[in-house]
């Protein structure tokens, strides 16, 4: 595959050099009297992908294309210009600088999805449009209209979705919050849940090994989440949201502009359940009984005549979870661990309750500053500094078994951007510090460590819009605990016709497993942790390391006069090692380092379309090939659906000059027959199948817009009533030995029903 992919990149590289006829010139300011060049501006052919930016002196060359005579020139703070070329030639234009910024005129909506054609790296932007498809309570759920993101329960009982990208869970992504590392360490499990829907402006997903900037952590890509602004948000916005299964949630945003360059916002978001739902009879809730409470007070600073911007953020965070039997009460059934004997939780203990039960309760305090400065005479040239600070506390506890884990982490990155030359040729350079305290314990046993890093930074950007683009990037860090180690990174972008892309890239990404953390769920069973290793610096384990390598293509075309585009892509992840978690025996977990081989490969080819005016339709096929070499053998990764098929339908009614329309969505998701974890060793009434069902699940939306200021949605989740018969194995003996919440391959719950507003102030 190595070869494979090297021998892309090099049959590419010839096509760097490109000779045809041009058209050429000189972008200056117009009553410049020392006619000094813009560097930076935009040049390029109206309904093209045939583009440049002006060199350090304001100078361009574009190549001529007979089938388009319209070229566009654009520059940040000048007015645009459109000038009509029908030949070679060599011209000078003078740009207007444009003092009436007060008033924005939008000539063509976003699309809700963008795919870049441009850029070396496969990166999807998901607008606040398309998050408005579903009901998207919060970051986990915000994945259900997309099929570049997977997203599965973890368990049988806390109903917390879990997402996946190329094959791979959460853990292998890097999750940042405005390119600051967000979910990790102790929020991985619940932390999607922590980013209120309302509150994300956009999202970028980068499928592949991402940029050395954000870090070496990164495996099998990144989600990198935009919060709304202050100076952009509504002034007041409020949004209610309740569900028939007792779930109710508000949000409101207050926003306020104190001077032309300071605004605020403050976000409040709380959710509660306290209906107890058992739709299968089991004795178990289908979903736990929970409430949350999240504040984030937000700073925006801009001052572009000086080129600074700075952002400022705090929140608090309260989040109570219980699960387990219906009859539980914590008041007078939690289970004293001193009174059971933790390694044989199914032995009886007189005067205690046999009531299966769970508490999770985190607390959690974050706050982050980004300080950005542009040079006011070389826009190309900038600085940026962030760091982050968070205090994640949670106490937990799984029947018998307690979890308590309080994470204290620090991140700081200096980042410096230029050009060498001239715009074409841009790098970036930077130093990144990170420290992760950990107070962990499980049942009796401390886990507690501290993880710190050192590490710097170089990435060189190439862009030619024309033909190609690549970016290098190489990090060497120095950690703790996994020592000094070198993270390489390189992407390509190749445009062989008209809105055609062909992009490669590789890397190799490392990272310290927080083997407990993320994987919380297996804690709600009967069985035995074991950590087979004990040589290692991670719980006695060597760190995880692994190389992605993947290709992908996008080709954009109009068919009768409705744009539409068809991608594929193929990734192989490649693990040098990896933190097996072996769960193949029913009565134990195990968490040893890999003995053989391991790896990922992924396909997806999808399909968007303008049908009709205003009616969007996307399908997408996806094919997983996940093995790991397990001490019984090598076996595919169990609970993944090899094979996926994915359809939206999308319609809106044309909008009137208030703003008002209906919209409507619906959504396919199929999946195929998964492998079950083997059960042959449990009692025959626990014994699995060796394959789970092929299974459907259809969701839909409808929103009816009354004016600018106001709508209402509903919708239905799970519309066929698709559930899993035993989520809950052993559930009529939850302290026994084939107790198991952990195989959970489909719904819990049936059919879902849903309403809500959206009301805002401009």
């Amino acid at each position: 595959m190595n070869k494979f992919i090297i021998g892309i990149f090099l049959t590419l590289v010839p096509w760097l050099v490109w000779s045809q006829e041009k058209v050429e010139g000189l972008i200056f300011e117009e009553g410049d009297s020392n006619v000094m060049g813009l560097p930076g501006a935009n040049v390029y052919w109206m309904d093209s992908q045939l583009g440049v930016v002006t060199n350090i002196d304001g100078k361009f060359s574009i190549p001529f294309e007979k089938e388009f005579n319209r070229l566009i020139v654009s520059y940040v703070g000048y007015e645009s210009d459109t000038l009509t070329i029908n030949k070679p030639k060599t011209l000078r234009l003078g740009l207007k600088p444009s003092n009436e910024l007060d008033e924005v005129v939008v000539s063509q909506k976003k699309d809700a999805v963008q795919k870049t054609y441009f850029s070396p790296q496969n990166v999807i932007t998901v607008n606040s449009a398309e998050l408005l498809k579903a009901a998207c309570c919060n970051l986990a759920e915000s994945f259900e209209t997309n099929p570049s993101i997977d997203v599965n329960l973890s368990d049988g009982l806390t109903g917390t979705k879990q997402i996946q990208m190329l094959g791979l869970t959460s853990p292998y992504l890097l999750i940042t919050q405005e390119n600051i590392p967000m979910v990790r360490g102790a929020s991985q499990a619940y932390g999607l849940t922590f980013t209120p829907g309302t509150w994300i402006e956009s999202i970028q997903i980068t499928k592949g090994a991402g940029s050395v900037v954000n870090g070496y952590e990164s495996i099998s890509g990144q989600i990198n989440t935009e919060l709304v602004k202050p100076l952009t948000d509504n002034a007041i916005f409020v949004n209610g949201y309740a569900n028939e299964n007792g779930r109710y949630e508000v949000n409101t945003h207050f926003n306020k502009k104190l001077t032309d360059k300071l605004s605020t916002g403050l976000y409040i978001h709380g959710n509660k359940r306290t209906q107890k739902e058992d739709s299968n009879k089991d004795g178990f809730l289908d979903a736990p009984l929970a409430g949350q409470i999240n504040v984030m007070n937000r700073w925006q600073y801009q001052n572009p005549e000086k080129g600074w911007v700075s952002f400022f953020n705090v929140r608090f965070l309260n989040d109570e979870k219980q699960v387990g039997q219906t009859n539980f009460n914590p008041e007078t059934d939690r289970v004293d661990n001193n009174r059971r004997t933790p390694s044989i939780p199914e032995a009886p203990v007189l005067g205690v309750a046999e009531v299966w039960g769970s508490e999770i309760n985190t607390r959690r305090f974050d706050t982050s500053l980004k300080l950005g400065y542009v040079f006011p005479e070389l826009p190309f040239q900038s600085f940026g500094f962030q760091t982050a600070y968070s205090l994640h506390k949670q106490d937990s506890y799984f029947g018998v078994r307690t979890y308590d884990i309080n994470h204290e982490s620090i991140f700081t990155s200096l980042l410096f951007n230029s050009i060498i030359g001239d715009t074409r040729n841009k790098f970036k350079t930077g130093l990144s510090f990170a420290y992760d305290g950990y107070d962990e314990v499980v049942t009796t046993t401390d886990y507690s460590r501290e993880d710190t890093s050192v590490g710097a930074f170089i990435e060189y950007s190439y862009e030619n819009l024309e033909k190609v683009s690549l970016t290098a990037g190489l990090r060497v860090d120095n950690h703790n605990r996994l020592g000094t180690f070198v993270t390489p990174r390189f992407h390509i972008r190749y445009t062989p016709w008209e809105k055609g892309s062909l992009r490669g890239s590789f890397g190799r990404g490392k990272r310290a497993a927080n083997i407990f953390a993320e994987n919380q769920q297996l804690f709600a069973s009967a069985r035995e942790i074991k950590i087979v290793n004990t040589t290692g610096s991670v719980y006695g384990l060597e760190p995880e390391d692994a190389w992605n390598y993947g290709v992908s293509f996008l080709q954009g075309f109009n068919f009768l006069n409705r744009k539409g585009d068809i991608s594929a892509d193929y990734y192989v992840t490649d693990f040098k090692n990896q933190i097996v978690v072996d769960w193949e025996n029913p009565q134990e977990v195990s968490f040893y380092n890999l003995e053989g081989e391991s790896g990922a490969q992924s396909f997806q080819i999808e399909m968007n379309y303008e049908v009709l005016s205003r009616l969007n339709f996307r399908t997408a096929y996806k094919f997983y090939d996940v093995s790991t070499d397990y001490r019984s053998g090598s076996l595919q990764k169990p609970l993944q659906a090899q094979h996926r098929f994915f359809v939206n339908l999308g319609y809106d009614t044309k909008a009137k000059d208030n703003g008002a329309q209906w919209k409507f969505d619906y959504t396919l998701h199929s999946l195929g027959k998964m492998r079950l974890p083997d059960t042959s060793s449990n009692s025959t009434q626990y014994q699995l199948g060796e394959y789970s069902s092929p299974y459907s699940l259809m969701n839909a939306q409808m929103t009816k817009v009354f004016s600018n200021t106001f709508e209402v949605y509903i919708g239905g989740e799970n519309l066929t009533g698709v559930q899993q018969n035993n989520p809950v194995l052993g559930a009529n003996n939850p302290f026994g030995p084939n107790f198991d919440t952990t195989i959970v391959y489909a719904p819990i719950m049936g059919r879902m029903f849903y309403g809500g507003f959206r009301f805002k102030i401009l």
